[in-house]
């Protein structure tokens, strides 16, 4: 006499597709890379397996990607917040498809309240002011000028004298 199981011929079969659901979901969870971690006014390298041809920035305003040498980029926070960045090849296949997230270096930073007023500073070991969006507005102005103003006397020392 043959006894059929068919309860444990059901749970294989069962185990079966799972591994087999779970198989074909892998290679594309592998594929997808890791958040690329950006502070806010620094950069940081991304290279490529291949050289790029045109690079996509799903928020301009939070990073900015220049390319160096065909398969390297150089991804810098402007602001805080979340992106993506799609790095396509010449023939417009998609190399890789990156977040972004920019945050702040908090292990350098101070921030001073005065009352409602927030300042925020830059300590590396020195403190300086630092352009922070979020600060009191006549703070953040007073740094934007001094910041300005200073690009501006670097840029008229480095232009090549007119004799």
């Amino acid at each position: 006499m043959t006894i059929h199981n068919r309860p444990s011929m059901y749970l294989r079969s069962t185990a079966v597709a799972i591994v087999a659901a779970l198989g074909a979901a892998l290679p594309s969870m592998a594929a997808a890379a890791a958040d690329l971690i950006v502070r806010y006014d620094q950069s940081q390298l991304l290279r490529l397996p291949r050289p790029v041809a045109e690079v996509i920035i799903g928020n301009p305003s939070i990073a900015d990607v220049t390319v160096q040498g065909g398969n390297l980029l150089v991804v810098t926070g402007k602001t805080f917040g979340i992106t993506n960045i799609i790095a396509l090849d010449a023939e417009r296949n998609v190399i890789q498809d990156q977040r972004v997230v920019v945050d702040q270096d908090d292990r350098r930073t101070v921030v001073v309240y005065r009352g409602p007023q927030r300042h925020t500073y830059t300590c590396a070991p020195t403190c300086s002011p630092a352009l922070v969006i979020g600060d009191d507005p006549q703070y953040f102005d007073a740094v934007t000028k001094a910041a300005q103003a200073k690009v501006s006397a670097s840029q008229a020392t480095n232009q090549p004298s007119q004799e």
